[in-house]
């Protein structure tokens, strides 16, 4: 047996150290919602993480800023968001030690982020996420906003307001016909909240524990998460499977 089945055959054992690939998503985060807004992007999710079925998490946070101009948000597999986020310190210390008076904007570090995704598909090592970049910088037509996201298979797009998970199904809609341009911040949060609802009362995987974040030309800032008021009085939640064919 040659030197590199003998490390196979060990590591197999548990004999040694191998390559582990995430084979399956075990620790994942929700929907991630965003869009933009007059002065800026704003982006919320929950802070729950399911392990398997179980909400096993109750506060991790899904938020971070990526160098002065980015936010990133991400449901699926925490620990492979772990791993982004290592790549884009790695990304953003080197773009700092260049030292030319300029810094990677959201619309490059969403490429970048687009490469990754693909090139991990390709060899059949996926990170397992949806990833949501939002930011705002300057540029020749002043402040630009930007908006994308990207998926495991290195499926991505640019867009006003964007849903990853169960929220492309239900926020999606809601946004389509709410959103504007010209909506404030206090707007925002409140069509953002609107969604956030809808999820929690229609996602099982969902929790109510929130966390908003947004992103303008002075910076970023991502608040403190907070509950939302619910009312589970509604007579379709009383008895679910009234009238449901196939039901017991």
């Amino acid at each position: 047996m040659d030197g590199s089945h003998a490390n196979a055959a060990a590591a197999a054992a548990g004999g040694g150290e191998g390559t582990q690939r995430t084979l399956n998503p075990y620790v994942t985060g929700n929907s991630v919602i965003a869009m933009k807004y007059k002065d800026g992007v704003i982006m919320a999710c929950d802070t729950g993480a399911s392990y398997g079925s179980t909400l096993r998490y109750k506060s991790v946070e899904r938020i971070k800023a990526v160098g002065k101009h980015s936010l990133i948000g991400a449901s699926g597999e925490f620990s492979d968001f772990q791993e982004i986020l290592r790549y884009l310190d790695e990304l953003t210390l080197s773009d700092h030690m260049w030292d030319d008076g300029n810094s990677l904007g959201p619309k490059e570090i969403h490429a970048y982020l687009t490469r990754v995704m693909y090139n991990r598909r390709n060899k059949f090592d996926p990170l397992w996420n949806s990833l949501v970049l939002g930011g705002v910088k300057k540029g020749p037509k002043g402040d630009e906003k930007y908006l994308g996201m990207v998926n495991m298979i290195g499926t991505h797009f640019e867009e006003n307001h964007i849903a990853t998970g169960f929220g492309n199904h239900m926020a999606v809609p809601i946004l389509r016909g709410e959103w504007r341009e010209d909506l404030t911040f206090e707007e925002a949060v409140k069509l953002i909240e609107k969604c956030l609802l809808v999820l929690l009362y229609r996602d099982r995987s969902s929790i109510n524990k929130f966390q908003i974040a947004k992103i303008t030309t002075e910076g970023s800032t991502i608040y403190p998460p907070y509950a939302l008021k619910t009312n589970w009085g509604f007579a379709a939640f009383e008895n679910p499977s009234q009238g449901a064919v196939g039901t017991w």
